[in-house]
């Protein structure tokens, strides 16, 4: 009886809950995403003899929109990154909820070539550019809000010791991005250029990484416990 328990145990293993292969495929939907943004800048034809400058300036929608999105997606993976660093295990829900991400991470490069092209010509057009990509940026806000969202609900599958008002805070603090870039649909209907403002404000925000480091012991904990709060400043170098 024994031996036949250990050979079924060798047929079914248990299954792996690590997040080691839920990064990887994240890290790589995320760099086809950021890579792909590129092929929407052309070289500028036709150009008349010496005005390669002027023709390329005339561009500068492609250019800022491809900046605003590389930086932006790549802010996603440092705080995907750092989200993950302090969970222990995943489970099947967290699994669904981060390929959510991903999704919407995927599709930029799309809303990006489109505010890229008609940014530039203006009228209604631009307007509805910038209204679909401040949607796509909403949709991707939510999404990493569901995320936290989700762990406030299993801290389970967090590393031991993360308090539950941490996380609260973090889903507090994440609630800007999908706020903002919501807020952002309507502003597009006014000035698309305006809407460039709000992403770079917002690049400039979660460079910060307020969710993350809502998670991290605050400073203030340093009188109480010495040993806690060194952690955690060693946690936030990490994360900066």
């Amino acid at each position: 009886m024994a031996g036949t328990s250990a050979e079924e145990e060798g047929k079914y293993p248990r299954p792996d809950n690590t997040t080691e292969r839920l990064e990887i495929f994240s890290d790589g939907v995320i760099a086809i995403a950021i890579t792909l943004l590129v092929l929407d800048i052309k070289v500028p034809q036709p150009v008349a003899e010496g005005g390669l400058f002027e023709a390329m300036a005339e561009e500068w929608p492609t250019f800022l929109a491809f900046f605003l999105s590389f930086v932006t997606i790549g802010l996603i993976w440092v705080a995907h990154h750092s989200m993950f660093q302090l969970i222990e295990r995943i489970d099947r829900g967290l699994l669904f909820t981060n390929l959510l991400l991903l999704l919407f991470i995927g599709f930029l490069p799309f809303p990006t070539a489109l505010l890229a092209e008609f940014a530039r010509e203006g009228g209604t057009n631009s307007h509805q550019a910038a209204a679909f990509y401040s949607a796509t940026m909403a949709a991707i806000g939510f999404a990493f809000l569901g995320l936290w969202k989700y762990l406030e609900r299993h801290p389970e599958l967090l590393i031991p010791g993360v308090p539950p008002e941490n996380v609260r805070r973090s889903v507090r603090r994440s609630l800007v991005g999908p706020v903002v870039y919501t807020a952002s649909i309507a502003l597009a209907f006014v000035s698309a250029l305006a809407c460039f403002v709000v992403y770079a404000l917002m690049a400039v925000y979660f460079a910060w990484g307020p969710s993350v480091r809502a998670l991290l012991p605050g400073r203030h904990a340093a009188a109480k416990d010495p040993v806690s709060a060194d952690a955690g400043d060693a946690d936030a170098e990490t994360d900066a």
